[in-house]
């Protein structure tokens, strides 16, 4: 990583090599720090433009703060990476790994070295890895129930939480429904479409199998709602072909201007034909740069032969559209043939919140798509909604690919911490301190939690330190009643993968920060 150069080197001779050797060790500490200032928790973010945002991701708070050390952005770059695997545990991940900073600063002051640092960190988070694995308990998919304390577990933490006892079957019926049975790892959540929408609350967002476009439909006087549909989705335009950008069409009388709209409307007319001979009665168009998508006088002769018109559908849709429909996209008029279009029972312009949108659904061949559609008073209400439902959507993906709960509440922390230390009385030398120092590292989970849940953290914790070394390897804050319960029987349960994928990145990013010894500046 850099440092500017020493303003005593431009008097040395320029063959003379100079080495500060209490370099490595400043820069180390200056990582570190800057490091360990990212672990931080904000609610209200204000942009440069003004832009608020409502939030206590971690993810999202990392990703808004302008942070300019490069150690820092390792967190940052740490927050993200958790976000891509898990989708949940994104502010654990970097809470872990200021705490695992702040003990191998402490290890660094006592004279270790930072690869001895490192390797005892490696080795120790292995071990909990398996600890880990020991206390899960098995899932299965098909247990409803238990699915939805997952994803319950993970809103009661948001802005939402309110509303959890309603987002959590919503986030596990969405899953459920796109899983492929035998091909679990490839569960994509790119098939789950979150679609925002002003106006209602939260409460009123609802799960449909089909798809929905947030746009109306862009007739005049066509029709609003056709069952049976035969609905084809098409690339090409409905409009007159423009010239290049570079050239003009000069018309010089109005004879020449008579023969060009004549021509124009020819063009249309031949296309709108070949839809209605096709049959087709519902028609989808792919947005385009160049020029209009469908021309005011193609929308008038789709009107007259009852087509519903749904345009503007963006490149990146386009994916998402043909899997739900089962439909291939038509790319030119040659290929539009009875053939290519898909049937679906109910297509409709509905009103909502105070807009228009077009529901597809009962779609022939669809694929294992579907659209959640989140409702919110506001702007900063509907995207933290977004934001949580996303979590909980991680959450089950998690649960999906590796099919194991482990308690929630700090529990699970606090009995590796304590099998660590138990490891390390048996370790000797530099391996036992530094073990013991990524024990107590742990700690600050529960300890967190206890300080936000308004306990005495030094208190909660050493009674839950107690209870698991009785054998209550359940034994967890319980926020709610302010006390340590069994948290297994208070439902607060998380996916194994989401803890193991915190410890395994916040270990490697504490393991690559110690081994830095040098920043090189190569701004010029």
């Amino acid at each position: 990583m850099t440092a500017p150069t020493a303003a005593g080197d431009a008097n040395r001779g320029r063959n003379v090599a100079y080495k500060d050797k209490s370099k490595p060790a400043d820069v180390r500490t200056s990582n570190i720090n800057a490091a360990k200032e990212t672990n931080l928790n904000k609610m209200s973010i204000q942009a440069g433009n003004g832009e608020v945002t409502i939030t206590n991701d971690g993810a999202t708070i990392l990703k808004q703060i302008n942070v300019i050390h490069p150690a820092a952005k390792m967190l940052v770059e740490l927050s993200r990476a958790q976000d891509v695997e898990a989708g949940d545990g994104t502010t654990s991940v970097v809470v872990i790994a200021g705490a695992l900073l702040d003990a191998a600063e402490k290890l660094l002051h006592r004279g270790i070295h930072p690869t001895a640092i490192s390797e005892s960190f490696q080795r120790a988070a292995l071990l909990a890895l398996e600890i880990l694995n020991d206390i899960s308990v098995p899932v299965e998919i098909t247990n409803r129930e238990l699915l939805i304390k997952s994803a319950s577990t993970s809103l009661n933490s948001k802005v939402v939480s309110q509303q959890s006892s309603l987002l959590g079957p919503l986030a596990v019926d969405a899953v459920l429904k796109i899983v492929e049975p035998g091909h679990e790892q490839t569960c994509n959540l790119s098939d789950i479409k979150v679609i925002r929408q002003l106006g209602g609350t939260v409460e009123d967002t609802e799960l449909i199998e089909g798809i929905v476009f947030p746009q109306r439909s862009s007739n005049v006087s066509g029709p609003k709602r056709i069952e049976k549909a035969k609905i084809a989705f098409i690339q090409f335009c409905i409009s007159p072909p423009k010239t290049d950008m570079d050239h003009n069409v000069i018309v010089s009388d109005y004879a020449a201007m008579d023969r060009v709209l004549k021509e124009e409307r020819a063009y249309i007319l031949n296309i709108v034909k070949q839809i209605k001979k096709a049959g087709c009665n519902v028609l989808l168009i792919q947005k385009s740069i160049l020029r209009d998508a469908v021309s005011d006088l193609a929308l008038h002769f789709l009107d007259k032969i009852k087509c519903m018109v749904i345009k503007d559908i963006e490149r990146e849709d386009v994916e998402f559209v043909c899997k739900s429909l089962g439909c291939r996209p038509i790319a030119s008029l040659d290929h539009f043939v009875t053939e290519n279009l898909v049937t679906a029972d109910l297509v409709e312009d509905v009103g909502v919140g105070g807009s228009r949108m077009v529901k597809i659904t009962g779609a022939q061949n669809a694929g294992r798509t579907v659209t959640l559609l989140v409702r919110g008073s506001n702007k900063l209400v509907l995207e933290e909604a977004e934001r949580s439902l996303h979590d909980a959507l991680c959450v089950i993906r998690c649960l999906v690919r590796k099919k194991a709960l482990i308690a929630g509440g700090g529990a699970p922390e606090i009995e590796v911490a304590l099998k660590l230390a138990a490891r390390a009385n048996q370790l000797e030398g530099i391996d036992a301190i530094c073990t013991r120092a990524y024990a107590n590292a742990l700690e600050i989970i529960p300890f967190t939690l206890a300080e936000n849940a308004g306990l005495n953290p030094i208190q909660t914790v050493t009674e839950l330190r107690n209870r698991h070394a009785k054998g209550e390897t359940s034994a967890g804050i319980n926020v709610r009643k302010g006390c340590i319960t069994d948290i297994l029987e208070e439902n607060v349960v998380q996916p194994l993968l989401v803890t193991t994928s915190v410890m395994s990145f916040a270990t490697e990013t504490v393991r690559s920060i110690l081994k830095i010894d040098d920043i090189v500046n190569t701004f010029t």
